[in-house]
């Protein structure tokens, strides 16, 4: 269902783009991320342990070595976030995502990331409601919803996810917060235009931009919901 906020939102400004080098080729990350530079807004990097999720991708040598005009927009689905904030700023994060299921102190997180000179994010799964994260909402830059089940790319997104991200817009627009809304998984052509609508900010899309022959294409369709 489509508020008049989210139509308000749709005909105010362009839902920004933030291609996952999930889905790149690994063996030249470097130019997968400057083919993007001139068409999109972030660059999302899925960090994966293989506890929270089942499934490894890179640490914070891999992301120092990452350069781009771009912000990076680091996604740390990991046990022990805390552990490894500090490495990820020094490293290169504009952003720093974690997820609300595996900290014991939430708030002594987003502190830390604000202190290691990063904007904080904070990550629900899809089965997360919105009222565990809802009182940390002020203190966040950025709440990230997960549309999918986090750990591999090219799954469809869950419709059930949109509520949420309905529940997220109202309630940051009744209390004139800043904080920005991120969808991540299933984002394709067809789905901007459905997560724009509920009111995202930010969509993340690795296949839907990593899998096309033009990159700057892919990325204005999904900017323009064609």
């Amino acid at each position: 269902m489509t508020t008049k906020r989210s139509i308000k939102n749709k005909v105010e400004k362009t839902m920004k783009i933030a291609p996952s080098i999930l889905s790149a080729d690994f063996s030249k990350l470097g130019e997968e991320i400057r083919a993007v530079e001139d068409s999109a807004d972030l660059i999302h990097v899925d960090v994966m342990d293989g506890h929270f999720v089942p499934n490894i991708t890179l640490g914070p040598c891999v992301l120092a070595s990452l350069k781009s005009r771009l912000p990076m927009d680091v996604h740390l689905m990991i046990e022990s976030p805390e552990k490894f904030i500090d490495e990820f700023a020094k490293a290169g994060a504009d952003y720093i995502t974690i997820h609300a299921e595996v900290c014991n102190n939430l708030k002594a997180c987003i502190n830390q990331i604000k202190e290691a000179g990063c904007k904080a994010g904070v990550s629900i799964k899809p089965a997360t409601p919105v009222s565990d994260i809802i009182d940390i909402l002020p203190y966040l830059d950025l709440i990230l919803v997960m549309t999918v089940e986090p750990g591999f790319g090219g799954q469809e997104l869950i419709p059930a996810a949109l509520e949420k991200i309905q529940m997220l817009r109202k309630h940051i627009d009744t209390n004139n917060l800043k904080t920005l809304i991120e969808a991540d998984g299933g984002i394709n052509e067809k789905t901007a235009r459905i997560v724009a609508e509920a009111g995202v900010d930010i969509a993340v899309a690795g296949s839907a931009v990593y899998n096309k022959q033009d990159y700057k294409q892919a990325i204005l369709a999904l900017k323009n919901h064609n």
